[in-house]
Formats: C-alpha cells, structure tokens, sequence
C-alpha cells in the first residue's frame, strides 16, 4: 500500500505559481499511475492532471491546460503539479491520487489518495 504527502501548497496573488509535490513511499513508484484533483470549499472533487506509470503520457482537465504541468521523478518517488497564471477560481485543496497499474481518470480517480494541500489565491 502506497502513503502519499503533499505538499508545497499556500497562498498566492493572482498571476503568481507554485509547484506541488506528491511524495509516495512505495519504493515500487513506476507500478503506479499518479493524478491530482482538487476541492474547493462547498463544491465537489475535481480532476486536475493525470501522469501514467511511465511520465509518457498526460491528461488534463481543460481549465489546467497551458498553465498547470504534471510530471513524476521516479528517482525521488515524487509526483509534481507545475501551476502558472494562478487564478482565484484555482483556490482549493489539492490532492495526489496513486493507481496500481493503472491509470489514475477523471471519472474513478485513484486507489490511492493523499491528505491534501490548501492551495489559496488571492485577487
């Protein structure tokens, strides 16, 4: 069973960036397809970005494309979320969601789920 820690959330104005990472403890890291989705207050989970096992192939979610980035360093076991052009509408938690040989969708999400971090954007 893979644990996922997020992190690098907080708050940010309007145009700025940040960069999450989803750190995982399973050694086995390349057995996992990896996404990240985000909650903001009073409104459901939404799918962000999806990276499969390999980092060869990406899904986003039309708000996230041109300014977020997914990518994965299998040599840190460490998932990434590049966000440019921060928006306030952008402001929610984020979570790092992990499928076992798979790949992490819109639609089922993950086995996997992280905690989450609070990702705020101000005007």
């Amino acid at each position: 069973q893979v644990q996922l820690v997020e992190s690098g959330g907080g708050l940010v104005q309007a145009g700025g960036s940040l960069r999450l990472a989803c750190a995982a403890s399973e050694r086995t890291f390349n057995n996992y397809g990896l996404g990240w989705f985000r909650q903001a207050l009073g409104k459901e989970r939404e799918f962000v970005a999806a990276i499969n096992w390999s980092g060869t192939s990406t899904l986003y979610a039309d708000f996230a494309k041109g300014r977020f980035t997914i990518s994965r360093d299998s040599a840190k076991n460490t998932a990434y979320l590049q966000m440019n052009d921060l928006k306030p509408e952008d402001t929610a938690v984020y979570y790092c969601a992990a499928k076992y040989r798979g790949t992490v969708t819109a639609t089922l999400g993950g086995d996997y789920w992280g905690r989450g971090t609070q990702v705020t954007v101000s005007s």
